[in-house]
């Protein structure tokens, strides 16, 4: 059976710069797949080459089989690829259950309908508590969750998350990695990016380590935190 995705020899380049380099992972369907690498890696370039907020210069991103480069982002979205960004940038006077139900006008017209959704979504994610808080005044941890209930107010069936991890403390960081085993246990496939290496190896079924942009090592976590490689890129000789 095919991939869920599919990236073959994707390249982007800014001037001089090889942001991304003939890029090929696939993301198989309902795993949790871990796209790390140091900084400048490559990581959000692949992101954004993936949803359509950078067109490839070459290669292909097959989301069932269907090419989706070139596409604008809402169409992606619309296909079932949603992703979250590093930088959370809730709507500040708008509550938490209407920031939700922004996203899932996406799929439903009706206010009633989206607001069901919402409601749904802010379950999942751990804030229907909070559904009736601005979002401005959300702790650091709820601001993550409420990006990540946004994207998925969109009924994907790929989401992909950049560093939804940053600036957490530890005990942060474990719940927002109960979060992304929740959402593998409902059925999404997710893609994660991240520099919390104790997260990672906690959650990620298959680890693709990018560094300048190209692929230097796949496999799983126990094999990937020994690659020579790997440590090299993230350490030096």
């Amino acid at each position: 059976m095919p991939a869920l995705l599919e990236v073959r020899r994707l390249n982007k380049r800014f001037g001089g710069l090889r942001a991304v380099q003939d890029l090929d992972f696939d993301v198989n369907d309902g795993e949790v797949l871990a796209l790390i690498g140091p900084n400048g890696a490559g990581k959000t370039t692949t992101f954004h080459l993936i949803t359509g907020f950078h067109r490839p210069d070459s290669g292909q991103v097959l989301f069932r089989g269907e090419n989706l480069a070139g596409l604008k982002p809402y169409d992606i979205c619309l296909k079932g690829v949603c992703r979250t960004f590093q930088v959370a940038r809730p709507f500040g006077a708008m509550t938490v259950l209407q920031n939700v139900t922004t996203g899932a006008f996406s799929r439903h017209l009706a206010r009633e309908a989206a607001e069901r959704r919402a409601y749904g979504v802010l379950r999942l994610v751990g804030l229907a508590d909070r559904a009736d808080v601005l979002a401005r005044d959300l702790t650091t941890i709820d601001q993550r969750r409420l990006e990540v209930a946004r994207a998925l107010s969109t009924d994907p069936a790929l989401v992909l998350l950049d560093e939804t991890m940053a600036g957490l403390n530890p005990a942060e960081a474990d719940i927002a990695v109960a979060l992304v085993r929740r959402l593998r246990d409902e059925g999404l496939t997710v893609v994660i990016v991240e520099h919390v290496m104790r997260a990672i190896l906690a959650v990620a079924d298959r680890i693709v380590v990018l560094d300048h942009g190209q692929k230097i090592a796949e496999g799983p976590p126990a094999a990937i935190r020994r690659d020579p490689q790997v440590i090299e890129a993230y350490f030096g000789r």
